[in-house]
């Protein structure tokens, strides 16, 4: 992760004038400044210690595109004149660019369209030797790869532009709640490739009758879902998932030769392991999903708040409140809410009688709307 340590500073002393900082919130022991830089809108923590300050993107809302941070801490002891003692931010030169205009924000699939007629997804995409195969092969689809590993979504971005590919889109969030946003039957194929088989925790597993049911209802009629994984547990607990349905048709095939494999199974066929391939079929059209859900906030003031110190736990949602920070207009605070197997992170920023998400609104799902609305009593006291 990027980050810069500097000698220690009176961060009241931050401009904000220059349209760089917007403010810096407070709390103990570390201090959060938003910044604007090239439309890219985040919190740096100032973490104080007695002989340094550490300034580094905040978790919440930092991006995956390490070059853009970089940029914006270097910019950061600029303005401030500060006097670093150390950082790994140096840009060199003669790196690949990144193909920053496929990087796309869980906002650009509020309403999402697309010109082409075909549309695969890959969820997972790792080292994204399969996913940029596929998209050299077929240049009138257009791929969306989705993947949380950062180095991963970088190496995808500097290959997209060195190979000229211009039918790749790329996001970097949870595969589960992209797929509530997308319209229904709009996916000729959804490639879930040696998901973690998190065999201790088999409720972090992407794979769930949930996921089904919502890779089913965006496919299109004759498109499919297929798994491959190395792990037989994995496997027979997705064959369980599914043949769930009431009306399904699905497939099993092991140790197939397909024309392109990762490195990663290059390796496991070197030690003999079985591979799975598991393949369920749309048979259906399904009925077009209308969300008509908003996150905007009513609030009645911007008091000193108490929040609850343990999460609220409902039925099928949760809440829980972190650390809170405050500043001359309001206050901000971290939220972790939404469904158990699918939780959201978000900072909250109350300024005067205006509140919002930061970095990005919540995906339009029940659960989080019910989460908000939760969010919403506690924050009006």
């Amino acid at each position: 992760m990027p980050h810069i340590k500097v000698e220690p500073f009176d961060t009241n002393l931050i401009d904000s004038s220059i349209g760089f900082v917007e403010f810096v919130a407070k709390s103990n022991g570390v201090d959060i400044a938003l910044v604007v830089h090239n439309g890219v809108r985040l919190f740096l923590d100032i973490v104080k210690r007695e002989r340094e300050y550490l300034i580094k993107p905040n978790g919440v809302t930092k991006v995956s595109d390490t070059h853009i941070l970089k940029e914006i801490l270097n910019r950061f002891a600029k303005e401030f004149n500060l006097k670093v003692l150390s950082s790994n931010t140096n840009i060199k030169p003669y790196k690949p660019k990144s193909a920053h205009w496929a990087l796309k924000s869980i906002e650009d699939f509020y309403d999402f369209k697309s010109s082409y007629k075909n549309i695969k997804l890959e969820l997972g995409f790792g080292s994204a030797r399969h996913l940029l195969y596929r998209a050299k092969q077929e240049r009138d689809t257009l791929f969306i790869g989705i993947e949380i590993h950062t180095p991963s979504i970088n190496q995808l971005l500097k290959q997209i532009n060195l190979q000229s590919i211009e039918n790749i889109i790329v996001v970097n969030y949870d595969a589960r709640l992209l797929l509530e946003m997308l319209p229904s039957n709009i996916l000729d194929i959804i490639y879930v490739h040696f998901p973690v088989p998190w065999d201790k925790k088999p409720h972090r597993r992407v794979i769930s009758r949930y996921f089904l049911d919502e890779s089913l209802r965006v496919l299109k009629k004759g498109g499919f879902l297929e798994l491959r994984s190395d792990s037989q547990n994995y496997y027979e607990y997705s064959l369980d998932i599914f043949s769930q349905p009431k009306v399904c048709s699905f497939s099993v095939k092991k140790n197939i030769d397909i024309d392109i494999i990762s490195k990663y199974e290059e390796r496991w066929r070197g030690m003999n392991k079985d591979i799975y391939t598991l393949r369920v079929d749309s048979l259906e059209i399904s009925e077009d999903r209308v969300l008509d859900i908003d996150f905007e906030f009513d609030i009645n003031s911007i008091d000193d708040l108490d929040f609850p110190s343990k999460s609220i736990v409902k039925d099928d949602y949760f809440v829980h409140f972190g650390k809170s920070f405050k500043y001359s207009r309001g206050f901000v605070v971290e939220v972790s809410f939404g469904s158990f197997g699918m939780p959201e992170k978000k900072m909250i920023v109350c300024d005067g009688s205006q509140c919002y998400y930061l970095p990005s609104n919540p995906v339009k799902s029940l659960v989080n709307k019910k989460a908000h609305n939760l969010i919403k009593e506690v924050l009006n006291g």
